[in-house]
């Protein structure tokens, strides 16, 4: 659970907006959000600019990736970001990067040194493998230079405080896995606990196993922004991915889902997504408040990660209700199961039915979040043994608090594109 900058700032995010960010996220810690990621673009002097060479990137002597001073000032003086990673670990929470796999083009250019070794540049690089939709880097070759970079790299990095690292362009368009073990194996020299988050999606599940080996979280749809339906285009690509479509792509991948192995359906892009974010106009969420809820809601029966992608900075009274929700947030993190369910009886026709199971209790409660997928409301009847098989005696609604007499039949009306969720026992 945490926060990332990609959704309401692109490219642009600077140290005041994220240290002001964070002070929000360390108001709902105590609701279980802990993580603080800048995603692309922190180490830019001109996160604005057009061309790659236009935004001059700032590397050390080694050729790693470092803050920019003029978005970022604490990290002068050679700190990077040391002095902002100590003030979020004060705040109680955890600092997150992103990084695009690879070396920059330049740093191979003038062969740079690699830290602690007698390798340079150009030894590491793998020219041939370039990232097709970001001209930033060259890939690292599968060679003792190409893990000494990556060791470099996560050392510096580690040293600054790293608690979560988001690497992209490795886990599609294309698959790197030997980049995936390098990063892996250069985490685990490090000796401290790093999260690695692997991006873009759709993630193939023919690599699940080997990506939940290397991997705590992996992204399995490309980019979700706020849609609530999408086509794949003529060229193959999902981009911009709906949340409808969300479903059976979370299904399918249901049987992977276990502590440290998170299948990621990608960020919550809620709430007011300004000034500048990362793909369409400033704006607040195009989510009607029932597309927010059901979002969220099948996120947290789930288990995904939930990662909040808008400006907490303007965060809206509806999506902090969300962010708050205690017995839902529950679900997400306490469950010891959860799936969808299949063959629905007459009547659930554009309905989709999730359970979770909560985990530590002698007679642990079901969850049964119903979701309405069509443009038009529904009107739903049921009994709860009918429908999951469980003589329950009582029922009660996770957004409104109703309690209902779970042993007579139920009548529910889901608005479009709505949701609901109850704690059934």
């Amino acid at each position: 659970m945490g926060w990332n900058s990609w959704d309401a700032y692109g490219l642009t995010i600077d140290e005041a907006q994220y240290r002001d960010n964070v002070k929000v996220l360390a108001g709902l810690k105590q609701y279980g959000w802990q993580y603080a990621v800048i995603d692309e673009g922190w180490y830019a002097q001109d996160p604005f600019a057009e061309k790659v060479e236009a935004r001059r990137y700032v590397w050390d002597a080694n050729g790693n990736l470092i803050p920019a001073v003029n978005r970022f000032p604490s990290a002068a003086n050679g700190a990077g970001f040391k002095p902002l990673a100590d003030w979020v670990h004060g705040q109680g929470l955890k600092f997150g990067i992103h990084i695009l796999r690879g070396i920059p083009k330049q740093v191979v250019k003038e062969n740079l040194p690699i830290a602690g070794t007698s390798f340079h540049a150009a030894e590491a690089a793998d020219v041939q493998s370039t990232c097709p939709w970001a001209e930033d880097n060259y890939g690292i070759s599968d060679t003792p230079a190409g893990q000494a970079y990556y060791d470099g790299m996560l050392k510096l990095y580690a040293g600054w405080g790293l608690d979560f690292i988001k690497v992209d362009c490795i886990s599609d368009r294309p698959y790197r896995p030997t980049e995936i073990r390098q990063i892996a194996e250069a985490i685990r020299k490090t000796g401290r606990p790093i999260v690695l988050s692997l991006s873009p999606g759709p993630t193939s599940l023919e690599h699940a196993a080997e990506v939940a080996k290397y991997a705590q979280m992996w992204r399995i749809t490309d980019d979700h922004w706020d849609v609530w339906s999408s086509k794949k285009q003529d060229n193959g690509s999902e981009f911009p991915f709906g949340l409808k479509q969300e479903f059976d792509r979370i299904a399918s991948w249901q049987q992977y889902v276990k502590p440290g192995s998170w299948p990621d359906p990608d960020m919550l892009p809620q709430g007011s997504l300004n000034p500048h974010p990362g793909w369409g106009e400033p704006r607040q969420s195009r989510y009607t408040q029932d597309e927010q809820r059901t979002e969220f809601t099948l996120w947290a029966i789930s288990r995904s990660p939930l990662i909040m992608g808008g400006n907490l900075t303007r965060l809206d009274d509806f999506t902090r209700s969300l962010m708050t929700n205690k017995e839902l947030l529950e679900v997400n993190q306490r469950a010891a199961s959860s799936h969808p369910v299949e063959n629905l009886p007459p009547g659930f026709d554009n309905v989709r039915l999730w359970l979770a199971t909560e985990k530590a209790a002698s007679y642990p409660p079901e969850f049964c979040a119903l979701f309405n997928v069509s443009d038009k409301p529904v009107a739903l009847k049921f009994s709860w043994n009918r429908l999951i098989g469980i003589k329950a005696h009582r029922a009660v609604d996770l957004f409104t608090n109703v309690d209902l007499d779970a042993s007579k039949e139920i009548n529910v009306t889901l608005p479009a594109h709505g949701s609901a969720i109850f704690r059934v026992q």
